[in-house]
């Protein structure tokens, strides 16, 4: 994500977030475990604040999702949403 001045800004990403983005695609723990080689263990804990990953953990998670068409925003109102025609990958493991 670039700000108006054209730098690059990593937007920061918090349990909340994934569990989110992993409802919207509607993927399990396990399947985003799967595609980012992240474990489920792992991941449970984030979404419910009991573990803060390192920032390569995070990275993963962040480009299993967004390659699946998810958009991280931290602006105004932080949240996430899903643009499908900028999904690269199926939704889901099981599609």
């Amino acid at each position: 994500m670039e700000n108006s001045s054209g730098v690059n800004k990593k937007i920061r990403i918090v349990g909340l977030h994934v569990a989110a983005a992993r409802k919207l695609l509607r993927m399990s723990q396990a399947d985003l475990a799967a595609v980012s080689g992240i474990s489920e263990a792992t991941i449970k804990k984030f979404e419910v604040g009991l573990h803060k990953p390192r920032p390569r953990t995070l990275e993963a998670l962040r480009a299993a999702l967004e390659t699946r068409g998810i958009e991280f925003n931290n602006g105004d109102s932080p949240g996430v949403k899903l643009n499908s025609q900028g999904a690269s990958t199926p939704k889901s493991v099981g599609s």
